[in-house]
């Protein structure tokens, strides 16, 4: 709280009042108000809080739509537009494109292996090998009939599963498996879809097609991380999520990709292009849609996030077939699938959730540390206040541009990170984000979730 009263004074500069008391940031403006959860010793960040009021300012023009309720959670930080942690609630009939962006549906995939730490170290050369390879060095093999990305979009997951071909990954697939583990993927039964606003190139005349975007993790803070259970706090949680002490877990952490890019990109222009003309354009960049078009919307949203899932699904299925030899296929299962970058429609609102993931109470979440520092597997309180959510992270607080200024790459004797490029090391070290103990602790004490599990890394993937 040491810069909080210099910070005070400036925001009070742009006619931004805020005060703290027990842990929460209240702030408002003549346009808006928002709450922040963020534990006094974390930083709080003028521009985040600037990007927080733009974001809960939005309203549509004409009285069709609007914010309903914002906050954010301890993972709090500037975003390229809506700040990274925000959580907004519009009515039913409005939406807010820039809000979620092009990396739709990004979210995190937990899955149990079968394996324990000693068994994963004595095969640990081999695993690095083959998980480099197919992840990292384009060794994979994704073949998808252009007749199920069609299904995929119009009809579902369920569907598309009925439709994968007997090549490439899906030889050995168990169908079956795959089709129960749709209902541990939170979220992905209410998302809409339709073809008509998918990419061409997924629905070709060709039968079968290969796209390059299938399987991959992507940049940035993304990652496929497997980890240790080293400690339980919760034994029945930990046991309906099959775990024990020194399991070996994968976390799959990857989004919707150029699917996704494709999607928000269209739909962020659209909604620019919509406003009335004559009619002064916010400066903060943010546009709504209301009525017929925020409905159209959900469903161009929902064929990025139907992507998502096939991605994160294709890589869970490659990690399971890379084992095989040293783990049945069958003692693997996911735990969770969780979203952080999405709307999803529940109760009366939109929840627009910007880095930020759904903790309805009795539901599974993630919070992962940094690169090389811990994780948890937590259960939702489901917090009417805080909008049934919790953070995705740690949250950044360095700029990934900036840590070009950082000269000391991680290195760790036991955790160790596998990547075709050095600057990961760098870019998505532990000092570059915040601890996540404190981000943990500050939603445990506000009720918001409770840990069940906590997970130390091992092997650290990273394109």
């Amino acid at each position: 709280m040491s810069n909080f009263p210099r910070l005070q004074k400036a925001l009070s500069r742009q006619g931004i009042h805020v005060s703290f008391r027990d842990g929460i940031y209240d702030i408002h403006n003549a346009h808006a108000a928002a709450s922040i959860l963020l534990p006094a010793s974390l930083p709080l960040e003028q521009k985040a809080v600037t990007q927080l009021l733009e974001f809960a300012s939005v309203a549509d023009p004409q009285g069709h739509g609007a914010v309903c309720k914002a906050c954010a959670t301890p993972d709090f930080h500037p975003g390229s537009i809506a700040p990274v942690g925000a959580v907004v609630a519009t009515s039913r009939d409005f939406v807010i494109p820039a809000a979620i962006g092009t990396d739709i549906n990004c979210g995190i995939r937990i899955m149990r292996t079968g394996l324990n730490l000693a068994q994963a170290e004595a095969h640990k050369s081999s695993i690095i090998a083959k998980l480099k390879r197919a992840i990292l060095e384009n060794g994979r093999d994704v073949p998808v009939r252009s007749a199920g990305f069609r299904a995929l979009f119009d009809d579902g997951p369920a569907s598309f599963l009925e439709l994968l071909p007997e090549l490439g990954l899906w030889r050995a697939a168990d169908r079956d498996q795959l089709q129960r583990e749709l209902a541990a993927c939170v979220g992905l039964d209410s998302f809409q879809g339709d073809a008509r606003y998918g990419p061409e190139a997924l629905m070709q005349s060709r039968e079968i097609v290969r796209p390059p975007s299938a399987a991959e993790l992507g940049g940035g803070n993304h990652f496929l991380e497997f980890n240790v259970v080293d400690a339980i706090f919760d034994r029945h949680a930990a046991y309906e999520a099959g775990l024990k002490k020194g399991d070996i877990t994968v976390m799959i952490h990857t989004g919707s990709r150029d699917v996704g890019f494709y999607v928000g990109r269209r739909w962020m222009d659209l909604a620019k292009q919509e406003w009335p003309q004559g009619l002064k354009h916010p400066s903060h960049g943010l546009y709504g849609l209301s009525g017929h078009l925020a409905a159209e919307y959900l469903k161009a949203m929902g064929v990025a996030a139907r992507y998502a899932w096939f991605n994160r699904m294709a890589l869970g299925e490659i990690v399971r077939q890379q084992l095989a030899d040293i783990a049945a296929p069958d003692a693997s299962a996911v735990i969770v699938d969780v979203p952080h970058n999405v709307v999803l429609q529940e109760g009366e609102f939109n929840v627009h959730r910007k880095g930020s993931t759904p903790a309805h109470d009795g539901q599974w979440a993630l919070i992962p540390g940094s690169m090389g520092d811990h994780s948890y597997l937590v259960k939702g309180l489901g917090h009417e206040d805080w909008l049934r959510s919790c953070s995705h992270g740690a949250g950044r607080q360095v700029r990934r541009q900036d840590t070009r200024r950082m000269k000391q790459p991680l290195v760790d004797t036991v955790w160790q990170c596998i990547t075709l490029r050095e600057e990961r090391l760098i870019e998505e070290a532990p000092s570059a984000y915040k601890p996540v103990g404190p981000v943990l602790q500050a939603q445990e004490q506000a009720g918001l979730i409770r840990a069940s599990v906590r997970l130390k890394p091992w092997l650290t993937f990273k394109a």
